[in-house]
C-alpha cells in the first residue's frame, strides 16, 4: 500500500534525506518548506509554508494521511548570559509551537488512516547536559513531553515517536564541521568516533513512519 507523508522541512539536512528515502520506497511525499527543494519526483507536492504562521492558512491536506514527521529547527549555541530572551522565543516558535500547528493542522488526516504514525525531533542535549546548549535544549525538552504526552492521548489509532540525535552533518551545523580538524574532533567525542550524516537519521524516521515499526 502507497503511504503519503508530511515532511515539513524537506528542502534542506534531515527532512530532505527523509523525503528522498520515502519517494525511493515508492511512498507519497507532501513537502512543505520556506524554499524549494529541488527535488524532482511524480510523488512529490511541494508548497512554500512558514510554520510561524497562524496554521488556518495552511494548505489543504488529503484526508487521510499515514504520517507527519517535522524536521525544522535551529542550532542557537551561545553562553547562557549571550542568550537573550528573543533567542529562546525564536526556537520555541519554530521547534515547538511550529510542530504544534502541524499536528493540529494534520490530526484529523492522520486519525483517517489506519496505524498513521508522527516524527517529531528533539537532541541529545536534552538528556546529556551540554555547554551552550540552554535554549536549544529547553526547546527541545518541550518537544519530548509534547511526545509523551500525545504518544499517550492519541494511542492506539497514532503512534508519535521523537529521534533526539547528537551533531548531524547538514546545512544547519556546517559552521561547527567545516574543516577537518573541526570534523575529527566532533567525531571523536562519539563511541563511533564520527558524526551523524542526515541519511543515518532519516533511515530511522523512515523505520517510525513504516508498519514495520
Amino acid at each position: 500500500m502507497t503511504k503519503t507523508l508530511l515532511i515539513v522541512g524537506h528542502s534542506s539536512g534531515i527532512g530532505r534525506a527523509a523525503a528522498e528515502r520515502a519517494l525511493n520506497a515508492g511512498w507519497n511525499v507532501i513537502g512543505w518548506s520556506r524554499r524549494p527543494s529541488g527535488l524532482i519526483s511524480s510523488g512529490l507536492s511541494e508548497f512554500l509554508v512558514d510554520v510561524l504562521q497562524d496554521g488556518s492558512g495552511f494548505p489543504e491536506l488529503p484526508s487521510a494521511l499515514d504520517g507527519v514527521l517535522y524536521a525544522p529547527g535551529s542550532i542557537n549555541l551561545k553562553p547562557f548570559r549571550g542568550l537573550k530572551i528573543s533567542d529562546f522565543q525564536g526556537d520555541f516558535e519554530l521547534s515547538a509551537l511550529g510542530a504544534v500547528r502541524v499536528l493540529q493542522a494534520s490530526e484529523k488526516s492522520l486519525k483517517a488512516a489506519p496505524g498513521s504514525s508522527v516524527v517529531l525531533f528533539s537532541t541529545v542535549a536534552v538528556q546529556t547536559g551540554m555547554p551552550f546548549h540552554d535554549a536549544v535544549a529547553m526547546t527541545k525538552g518541550a518537544i519530548e513531553g509534547l511526545t509523551r504526552s500525545l504518544a499517550a492521548e492519541l494511542a492506539p489509532k497514532i503512534r508519535v515517536n521523537v529521534i533526539a540525535p547528537s551533531l548531524t552533518a547538514t546545512t544547519l551545523s556546517e559552521k561547527f564541521i567545516n574543516t577537518p580538524e573541526k570534523i575529527e574532533a566532533s567525531g571523536k567525542r562519539h563511541p563511533l568516533n564520527r558524526i551523524g550524516e542526515a541519511e543515518d537519521i532519516a533511515a530511522a524516521a523512515k523505520f517510525l513512519l513504516d508498519s514495520e515499526s
